[in-house]
């Protein structure tokens, strides 16, 4: 095959990855060797491509073709996941388009819909993931939401029920108005916001108010007296059912007993105590709305509240809270705040920041409602899941993350997995009435076992008198099992698949999902597997711009990454990414880096046609080649051995930057320089096959990183038979012996030697094509390397000597003394000029100096530290105008 003068990632790309797919190089099925596992974090079936999935997507894949590449059976099972909230969304927004509301539909007249939808959109970005390289098991693809798992997903529930760790119950959860669906902790983001703390008068009902206590601080206008509450949110006034005061407040002391009247609504609620309540805040009187905040809910409990639930779903205002009926809850805010400021009733209004919580799918406010929801205990999976991580049984990388991990698993809170949904799996729970005529439900795995359960309760049922529960589970409790179901685990727990590849190895992910999903896989492989899914996670960092910014839609940084791997390739991309990803710490992602992963394949192509360009004669070899195959054969060895330690330890970042110093610094700065033939000779045999292995081995090693090109390379070096490719190779190397590594530290020394020689020729503008002699006072402790020093130098000869001539440049490498005898190579005008023009500069420099050291104000009043170094300057600049001038007097005497 004719190798193209310039290297073009969009031929190569495609034809490769088109290879691979047709020779089945990605497929993996259980035999004898090690299993290598790897489950994607699977993307929602609404997304395309972004740089936070080429980041993570982009390690998975060096991670399993490196394992690959060990003779491991790796397998990386690809798949989406259903994604509850952001799908039925998707859904209703197209319907909307379409004057259609879900409203209008029928359960299975929507999910025809949101089917439809996903056949059209749900496999865009997996095919997008095959421009990056990713070398999953497409073969493998699962769907959260297809027959293995969603049949695994009812049974998980059933048998959770079955044990008592699902429970049906009221609680206060947190809503989201938008999606119109109950939402776990996990699931609310807090932000922090610049709000209003409003303080409204609540009037007092008994008119026998008197002081008490000198501490009491009361409130009286021409209407009488009244109390005043500071809150941020007073659209939920209609709900007050009691004010709160803290027993031991003293300013308050004269609130007890007493009764007060909500602003506007005029109903008249009870002052109770509690030590709940914060003195310090506000006025330390505190309106309790139980329905509408979760603390308000435990106070109700306690003291008998009545519970008045305002809001509608959508968080408008319901027919309940009697005012503003039918408004949103945001405009509600801001009517309010001016009903209550003209109606007298509004002592104040302050700036005041707070943290609000936020819905995670929808970005808009969630409102802490009381509902009827689905919940799974979740202490005996912390149970479960904690120590494994605390012991290292489970690593993470970075381990800063253990104690995240811990802080929530310590602080756990039950499950809320029921959405108010239609789109996702609907949780089997069947409903009924009983011979008594009493609502009751049974919890089956499908219609038919539920009937037969239910009949035992009232036998005279049909399955028409049966309801299934119409809300659906949270997008998480199926991916939980992900590690599990993918391989059919939860159907069939000793199936062939499960017990080869269960545990996974590797898990690669980005730590705002610990929670979410992460730590919950832990716990359903511990209930279901009694092990651990993975053995490590990497956690990657956020990918911020250059300026910081986490990269989104809404400021416009964040690039497409299509359009990278079209400007760059797909391994420009690659190579981009990984040089600012250490594990765990967030990327500043330039696209300058993937610029510097595109030079550097045009530096492994162009070093690529540069060998095979040369001519291959049968000669004896040279004795500097022979040298320089030694050192690379040893060189190759310890950075072997270094990838092997940071791999191990998951620092694939500095991976990357190994191999890229040791192909461009040391293979195309110095070992291709050593072997190079003269211009128009040719290459000796041995030298040339010796390069060819070594090509072939820094292929492999740079294969994980950079796919495309080093397979293209490597199928250019020998003969490859079809079906052959680089990712089934094995880089065998050896660690290095003593001998390898003195060779490797004496190089070092050589090259410091030869860079010497170069940096005098720079110095004193003496041409490359000018041969010159190297001196080494007293001794020449290289002299075994001498013919490779020869070379790179271009020197005529290297010859100890007793003492350096006078007209020498000299130069040390360690404790080593060298000298380059100039004699009539410098070209004394030029350097008289340049030392002349060095002079000038500096009696300019020493002038201003001077004249700063002259302005008494200035060595009065400038700091001590600041004059003395004026000073310093002045002196230094003597000494070197003294040494310049004595050196243009010698070159004059030339």
């Amino acid at each position: 095959m004719e190798l193209a003068s310039k290297y073009d990632p969009h031929a190569v790309e495609s034809k490769w990855y088109e290879y691979w797919l047709d020779n089945k190089l990605f497929s993996s099925k259980p035999d004898g060797r090690e299993p290598y596992t790897v489950v994607i974090p699977p993307p929602n079936v609404t997304g395309v491509l972004h740089m936070g999935h080429m980041l993570n997507n982009t390690i998975q894949d060096i991670l399993v073709r490196r394992a690959r590449m060990e003779g491991k059976n790796a397998c990386w099972v690809p798949g989406t996941d259903h994604a509850s909230i952001a799908t039925e969304a998707k859904v209703v927004n197209k319907l909307a388009e379409q004057g259609v509301k879900k409203t209008d539909l029928t359960r299975e007249q929507f999910l025809k819909h949101a089917w439809d939808w996903t056949h059209e959109h749900g496999g865009i970005i997996l095919k997008q993931l095959r421009k990056l390289g990713a070398s999953c098991d497409w073969d493998r693809t699962a769907f959260t939401m297809d027959e293995t798992r969603s049949e695994s997903v009812i049974k998980v529930f059933c048998d959770l029920y079955e044990k008592g760790l699902i429970y049906r119950g009221v609680r206060m959860v947190n809503w989201d108005p938008q999606a119109q669906t109950a939402l776990s902790d996990e699931e609310v983001i807090y932000k922090d916001e610049h709000s209003k703390l409003y303080y409204l008068k609540y009037r007092v009902v008994e008119a026998d108010c008197q002081q008490v206590d000198e501490g009491n601080i009361m409130h009286k206008d021409a209407k009488g007296y009244y109390a005043v509450v500071a809150t941020t949110r007073p659209e939920t006034i209609m709900g007050d059912t009691a004010m709160c005061i803290n027993p031991n407040d003293v300013k308050n002391t004269w609130l007890k007993g007493k009764h007060v009247i909500v602003p506007l609504v005029n109903r008249e609620i009870p002052v109770i105590e509690d030590d709940y309540v914060d003195i310090e805040f506000g006025t330390g009187c505190l309106k309790v709305t139980p329905a509408h905040d979760i603390n308000d809910h435990a106070l109700g409990l306690k003291h008998g509240l009545a519970t008045i639930d305002i809001f509608n779903d959508n968080g408008t205002i319901s027919e309940a809270g009697g005012l503003y009926v039918g408004m949103d809850r945001m405009e509600v805010r801001k009517q309010i705040a001016k009903d209550l400021e003209q109606a007298g009733l509004m002592e104040k209004l302050e700036d005041y920041d707070n943290k609000v919580g936020f819905s995670e799918r929808t970005n808009v406010p969630i409102e802490p409602k009381l509902s009827t929801q689905w919940f799974l205990r979740m202490q005996h999976f912390a149970d479960l899941a904690l120590p494994p991580v605390m012991n290292d049984d489970i690593e993470f990388y970075p381990k800063k993350y253990k104690n995240t991990y811990r802080h929530w698993l310590e602080n756990i809170k039950d499950w809320c997995i029921s959405r108010q949904l239609w789109w996702g799996h609907r949780i089997p729970a069947y409903y009924f009435t009983t011979a008594d005529g009493k609502k009751d439900f049974v919890v089956a795995e499908n219609a038919a076992t539920a009937l037969a359960k239910a009949q035992e309760k009232n036998s005279s049922l049909k399955a028409e008198d049966l309801e299934q529960e119409s809300d659906c589970l949270d997008t998480w409790f199926s991916s939980w099992l992900w590690p599990i179901s993918v391989f059919d685990g939860i159907r069939h727990p000793d199936n062939g698949d499960i017990k080869y590849y269960y545990p996974t190895s590797d898990l690669v992910t980005g730590p705002d999902i610990i929670f979410f999903w992460v730590a919950r896989m832990i716990m359903a492989g511990y209930e279901y597997k009694g092990k651990s899914p993975f053995k490590h996670v990497y956690f990657t960092g956020i990918v911020r711009d250059k300026l910081g910014r986490k990269m989104s839609k809404s400021l416009g940084n964040s690039p497409d990454p299509l359009m990278l791997i079209d400007k760059y390739g797909a391994d420009g991309v690659r190579m981009g990414m990984m040089l600012s990803a250490p594990a765990g710490n967030d990327i500043l992602f330039d696209e300058t880096l993937c610029e510097q992963g595109r030079n550097f394949n045009n530096k492994i192509w162009n070093a690529f046609r540069l060998v095979k360009g040369w001519e291959v004669a049968d000669q004896e070899q040279p004795t500097a080649n022979k040298i320089a195959i030694a050192w690379f054969e040893a060189k190759l060895k310890e950075a072997n051995d270094e990838l092997n330690e940071l791999f191990k330890s998951y620092r694939i970042s500095e991976a990357l930057m190994a191999v890229y110093r040791l192909f461009w610094d040391e293979f195309s700065g110095w070992y291709l320089e050593m072997v190079k033939p003269a211009y128009e000779q040719p290459i000796d045999r041995k030298s040339y096959e010796a390069t060819l292995a070594f090509f072939d081995a820094l292929l492999k090693m740079l294969h994980p990183f950079m796919p495309f090109i080093t397979e293209e390379l490597w199928q250019h070096i020998y003969d490859r038979k079809d079906g052959d490719s680089i990712m089934r190779e094995q880089l065998k190397l050896s660690t290095p012996s003593n001998e390898e590594k003195n060779i490797c530290g004496d190089i070092e020394n050589v090259k410091q030697i030869i860079s010497g020689v170069r940096t005098v020729r720079n110095q004193k503008n003496i041409a490359q094509k000018e041969q010159l002699t190297l001196q080494t006072v007293n001794a020449n402790n290289y002299d075994k390397y001498n013919e490779v020093i020869l070379k790179m130098a271009n020197l005529d000869k290297i010859e100890v000597v007793s003492e350096k001539g006078a007209d020498a440049s000299t130069f040390m490498v360690g404790t080593d003394e060298f000298a380059v005898p100039l004699g009539e190579l410098i070209d004394v005008e030029a350097e008289i000029e340049k030392a002349e023009a060095q002079l000038q500069h500096l009696e300019g420099f020493l002038a201003g100096v001077r004249k700063k050291l002259a302005n008494e104000n200035f060595v009065a009043h400038a700091p001590e530290k600041v004059v003395d170094l004026e000073r310093k300057k002045e002196n230094d600049s003597l000494e070197k105008i003294a040494a310049l001038k004595a050196t243009i007097a010698e070159l004059k005497k030339k």
